[in-house]
């Protein structure tokens, strides 16, 4: 009986084991996949490259923010749509009109992954981005972005 208590104990833990490694595969999977859905927007954005948005972002989008071009002016509210953004993406940055260079912001960072909804944060030239994304059909899509300008001091 104590060796049956035993192979039972080691069984599960080992089954428990397994699982977690799997969970654990499929949390870091899932990680990559909002990783890569916010740099296909951040880099159809600065690359003038819209199929990156569109692999990247829900038709459904939801996108607003806030812009001021100086300390004097007042944040002015901005919002966009799907068809809006694939046209910025496509004309924005077409003609490297931002210098694009090595100190140009990029960094993305994921705030938090369930398994059918998530959260990053964006610093890009443009201002910080706050992403909700969705996973449609095992793939990662961008739903809701509130971002604004970066402050001016």
């Amino acid at each position: 009986m104590k060796y049956l208590s035993t192979f039972l104990f080691l069984a599960v833990v080992s089954a428990s084991l397994s699982f977690a490694q799997a969970d654990s595969g499929q949390a870091i999977e899932d990680e990559q996949g909002v990783f890569e859905a916010v740099q296909d927007y951040l880099e159809g954005v600065y690359q003038a490259q819209p199929e990156r948005i569109e692999r990247s972002v829900s038709k459904d989008l939801v996108k607003f923010g806030y812009w001021r071009q100086s300390a004097d002016e007042a944040y002015a509210p901005s919002p966009m749509n799907f068809e809006q953004l694939k046209q910025l993406a496509s004309s924005w940055n077409a003609n490297n009109r931002m210098k694009l260079n090595d100190k140009t912001p990029r960094e993305i960072v994921v705030l938090d992954v369930l398994d059918k909804t998530a959260v990053a944060k964006l610093t890009a030239q443009w201002g910080i981005d706050y992403f909700q994304l969705e996973k449609i059909e095992g793939k990662w899509m961008i739903r809701h972005v509130l971002w604004q300008a970066h402050p001016i001091d």
